[in-house]
């Protein structure tokens, strides 16, 4: 079923490349050229991958946050593009855990993340993850797209 975006978990799962339980994020709540907001259930999973000794950490929100970042570039990808171009996660900083965990939390978690500043390979996100009006973590992260392209071995370097 569609959300009010049209953009469910299995939309999510077609344009990420996290497929079956990593696919974390449920639906895109809302989005922009400059920000999304993401809905998830998936922290309350026992099956959750991220899990360690039954128990899923505050610092696992990073790797939801990482997600929103993803499927915004999706969304961002120009219509006529067979896909979004790779990005990776290369720093995340100041980073605030509010909560020990997160598989304790009952309600969903909110999602976030909103373009500071953006380049031709460089993205600084802000984001945050919240469950019923409460912060849980939040911080920056740096992504760089299409980092092969930058590798030395690309040709691009003497």
């Amino acid at each position: 079923m569609l959300n009010q975006t049209g953009f469910d978990h299995a939309w999510i799962a077609r344009h990420i490349p996290h497929q079956g339980s990593m696919c974390l994020l449920d639906r895109v709540e809302d989005w922009d050229p400059q920000h999304i907001q993401c809905r998830a259930i998936s922290h309350r999973a026992a099956d959750n991958p991220l899990r360690a000794n039954g128990r899923l950490g505050s610092a696992c929100g990073i790797e939801y946050a990482a997600q929103a970042m993803a499927v915004h570039g999706a969304l961002l990808a120009p219509p006529d593009s067979a896909s979004a171009r790779v990005g990776y996660l290369v720093s995340v900083r100041g980073t605030k855990l509010h909560v020990p965990r997160l598989d304790d939390i009952a309600a969903d978690l909110l999602v976030e993340a909103s373009c500071i500043t953006r380049s031709e390979n460089n993205i600084l996100y802000q984001f945050s993850v919240s469950a019923a009006g409460r912060l849980l973590l939040e911080g920056r992260a740096a992504i760089v797209v299409d980092a092969e392209a930058l590798s030395p071995t690309s040709g691009n370097t003497p």
